[in-house]
């Protein structure tokens, strides 16, 4: 994992934790100063972050924290479960061997990082894990939006598996996903994927609240500061 890389995922943290809030500004020196770093490898990863959306790269005013609001982000949530639940129905009716080897590789990865508890690679696996269903769904144009939209919410996708036991909860369903995909049953697949993104239900659900609960406290500390 590149420096670069790793920085993204600490500013990703540190916005998901209310640190930084939306409009704020990311100055590349401030972080800098923070991760005990040069300037350098925090302009990368601000890029990324630019470029997954996660953050708005404006002219003349740098990089700009545009966290969506907790309605907003569950609303990408559903989206995303519908759309996944679409690949997967289309890969149960299509599933060549290779698209089942694809996912039986990613599938035995996250089998390893579950089983070490390692949540940082079990996400890496897991992302593998749901593109190789987008594209056994063979609709090129299907598996684009799938792979933007999980782009976009790849930071909260990686937080929401540090739940306590989510690591193991998330392999059992993969596996589930994986037998109504090969038994060519479109329903089951499309049912059990849709679930397994709102798993995050209840989970994602009571993320989502404490988020807004941080923000509200930070931002009333902050005006409380200001008077």
């Amino acid at each position: 994992m590149s420096q670069a890389f790793r920085l993204k995922q600490s500013i990703e943290d540190a916005v998901i934790a209310g640190e930084f809030l939306p409009g704020d500004r990311l100055d590349e020196a401030s972080l800098a100063e923070r991760f005990g770093v040069s300037r350098t490898p925090i302009r990368e990863a601000l890029l990324q972050l630019g470029a997954e959306g996660f953050i708005d790269v404006r002219p003349r005013r740098g990089a700009i924290v545009s966290v969506p609001s907790p309605t907003r982000l569950f609303e990408m949530f559903e989206t995303m479960a519908e759309i996944e639940s679409a690949c997967g129905r289309l890969a149960a009716r299509r599933l060549t061997p290779d698209n089942d080897a694809a996912m039986e590789t990613a599938h035995r990865a996250c089998e390893i990082a579950a089983r070490e508890g390692d949540s940082e690679q079990y996400y890496a696996d897991n992302r593998n894990f749901h593109e190789a269903i987008y594209r056994a769904s063979r609709n090129s144009f299907l598996a684009d939006q799938a792979f933007a939209l999980h782009k976009r919410l790849s930071a909260y996708r990686r937080i929401q598996l540090r739940a306590r036991n989510r690591l193991l909860q998330s392999l059992q369903e993969h596996a589930g996903i994986l037998e109504a995909i090969r038994a060519g049953d479109e329903q089951l697949a499309a049912t059990r994927l849709h679930d397994h993104v709102l798993v995050q239900g209840e989970r994602f659900s009571d993320m989502v609240l404490g988020l807004a609960g941080d923000r509200r406290s930070d931002a009333s500390s902050r005006s409380g500061t200001a008077k």
